[in-house]
């Protein structure tokens, strides 16, 4: 295989906004009564549809009310998010190195790719190579949004290294036939033995890996 270009997730994989916003959900939940650990807050929001997410809590909690929540959620966590965002370790100085055509294929809406993106310094190193599932009309782990980031890279899928940190993300990136590391602390045992599934927890592994496929 040689890699021809990056597509990289967004969330918890370039900036630190997971946790935050699980922090946050998990206030706004609290506040309507709903007790959940933030823990178990970003385990179930990680990587899916944000939608989806609230649907499947409404189902569990029928008092809730999706749409205003969703709205006054969105609305403070831009408001956080513009306050400071802490890259993820190591992804300033990677993404800055890249020499291979790069762009970021997010779940989340583009007015917050770029708040998170710009918060955490990684705005104008993408030159506008940002991909939203909600203009696609696609959301992970379906394939389609990464196929569009391929095609907005000019390369076909397996040309691709897609760089993850959820179960939804990697799935979408092995559908889509790119090759797809595993990024950061979460579990991705399930994905072990699959040819073009890559384990790297650092921003370092990735560069390894990196080195070896890339194109000369």
């Amino acid at each position: 295989m040689t890699i021809e270009g990056v597509i990289f997730d967004n969330d918890g994989t370039l900036v630190d906004s997971e946790r935050v916003a699980a922090g946050l959900l998990q206030e706004q939940l609290a506040e309507r009564g709903i007790v959940m650990e933030k823990a178990e807050v970003l385990r179930r929001f990680r990587g899916v549809q944000f939608a989806v997410f609230i649907e499947e809590l409404c189902l569990e909690h029928p008092h809730l009310d999706a749409e205003p929540f969703m709205h006054q959620f969105r609305e403070t966590s831009l408001e956080v998010f513009r306050q400071g965002l802490a890259p993820m370790p190591g992804a300033l100085d990677f993404v800055r190195g890249l020499k291979l055509p790069k762009c970021v294929a997010s779940n989340g809406p583009r007015n917050k790719i770029e708040t998170t993106l710009r918060a955490a310094g990684l705005l104008e190193l993408f030159d506008g190579k940002l991909l939203s599932a909600y203009e696609v009309k696609s959301w992970k782990p379906a394939p389609e949004l990464i196929l569009e980031a391929a095609k907005l890279l000019g390369l076909p899928p397996e040309r691709c290294l897609l760089v993850e940190d959820s179960v939804a993300g990697v799935t979408a990136g092995l559908a889509a036939g790119t090759q797809v590391a595993g990024y950061g602390e979460f579990d991705f045992s399930m994905f072990e033995g699959i040819a073009n599934f890559h384990r790297v927890e650092t921003y370092d592994d990735l560069q390894t890996l990196l080195d070896t496929v890339a194109a000369a």
